[in-house]
């Protein structure tokens, strides 16, 4: 009986277990599926999120996007030189229509034409010599080449370049402000005037010449060369043919006077010491030094000094036309050929003194009105031009209150030292004026 009711009992055992087991098999198979479904409608959902563009970029909507921006461009560029055409010629209404619908389309379009038509330096690199050739174009090499091959004056060669070019100069660098090679010519020609000024400082003209070979062809115009000329020699200069080549030649190999400096000559001469007894550095010879200082002006005006300051001093002093120091000799000069003569006298004092006399008479030393007759020969010292003035004539010549003259007549042959020239900057720091 045992054993039947045993056996009995472990069948209906197994039987429930089996019945679990399948329960849990199905539950398990339900939760997968419903995870496989939920992904795949979260998938479906990802794939369609308009979020989901942001984070993976579409390469042909911006390529749609440039084109689209530079076809706005192109048709803004065409409406605007549009409107160039028509203001070009006298139809304003129609020029400003095309204007405003083209800064509608770009704002900013005129700056971007100005930008696409403006010539570009670029940078060629060297490797031998480590240094960097600037050109504005292809063209440039042959020219060069050109130039190199092709005997002539350098004037007319470079002349050429500049017409090729039809641009006094490039720049070397990008420039974010107006760069001065956009001026037209007539502009910097006139600005060479002031460079110039009527102080006739030509110095300045030859160092800006060599800036460039657009300013050096601008500084080489030939009205500024023939101003200068009867700057100095006056309006009956004549012509510079047949004996120069031309206006700047002539300003060059004629003899003429130096303005952006002073002539000056050191002068010594020895003086018998006096012995007394107050003198306690008694000396029976005594070395007495002074400088004489001319300076001209291009217009004829000469100034003179003869002092015993320092240079630096003398020269400040001679800076004006019209100086203030009483010691200064004013006068005129006159040039003739490598000849210069001047006429100077001292400059004419207001004093007090006749409102304070006194009631007794006194006898006053009449020491008359001088004035200074002096010529001298231009010559060139140690290869340099016009740098030099020696002594030819020096006569004095003395009017009195009551009437009568004198004369004086000084051997100057060998008597005093030879002027020097001497460059001061001061003089031609500031211009005034244009030459004219």
């Amino acid at each position: 009986m045992n054993q039947p009711g045993g056996s009995s009992g472990d069948d209906g055992g197994g039987g429930d277990g089996g019945d679990d087991q399948e329960e849990s098999s199905s539950s398990n198979l339900n939760v997968e599926d419903a995870l496989a479904s939920f992904r795949e409608q979260w998938q479906r959902e990802l794939e369609i999120s308009p979020k989901r563009d942001l984070h993976k970029p579409n390469k042909t909507s911006n390529i749609e996007a440039i084109e689209e921006e530079l076809s706005i461009e192109t048709k803004a560029k065409n409406l605007f030189l549009k409107g160039i055409e028509y203001e070009q010629n006298g139809e304003l209404y129609d020029a400003i229509r095309f204007y405003k619908r083209a800064v509608q389309l770009v704002p900013d379009i005129e700056f971007r034409l100005y930008e696409s038509t403006k010539p570009k330096a670029r940078e060629k690199f060297d490797k031998d010599e480590n240094k960097i050739i600037f050109e504005r174009d292809r063209d440039d090499d042959d020219i060069d080449d050109e130039e190199e091959h092709e005997d002539g004056d350098l004037l007319t060669n470079l002349s050429k370049i500049l017409a090729k070019s039809q641009c006094v100069c490039s720049p070397r660098f990008e420039q974010s402000t107006m760069h001065i090679s956009a001026l037209p010519m007539e502009i910097i020609l006139y600005i060479l005037r002031w460079v110039v000024s009527p102080d006739l400082d030509l110095r300045s003209l030859e160092m800006f010449s060599g800036t460039c070979r657009g300013f050096f062809i601008s500084a080489r115009d030939p009205e500024i060369w023939r101003l200068a000329c009867v700057r100095v020699w006056g309006v009956n200069c004549g012509n510079f043919e047949p004996k120069y080549r031309s206006w700047r030649d002539m300003y060059l190999q004629r003899p003429r006077l130096r303005y952006n400096g002073c002539y000056i000559s050191k002068n010594t001469y020895i003086r018998h010491g006096e012995n007394s007894f107050q003198d306690q550095f008694y000396r029976p010879w005594h070395l007495v030094e002074y400088f004489r200082y001319i300076r001209f002006f291009p217009e004829g005006r000469v100034l003179m000094l003869t002092s015993t300051d320092d240079a630096q001093s003398c020269v400040n002093l001679l800076k004006n036309r019209y100086p203030r120091n009483p010691n200064i000799l004013i006068g005129y000069y006159r040039l003739h050929e490598n000849r210069v003569t001047l006429m100077l006298k001292k400059q004419e004092t207001r004093s007090n003194n006749n409102i304070y006399r006194k009631k007794r008479k006194e006898v006053a030393h009449d020491s008359g009105e001088q004035t200074f007759h002096v010529e001298f020969e231009i010559q060139t010292n140690q290869k340099r031009a016009n740098f030099q003035l020696n002594w030819v004539r020096y006569n004095i010549f003395t009017k009195y209150k009551n009437g009568q003259e004198g004369t004086t007549c000084l051997n100057s042959s060998g008597r005093y030292p030879s002027f020097k020239f001497t460059r001061a900057k001061s003089y031609t720091q500031e211009s005034e004026a244009p030459l004219q």
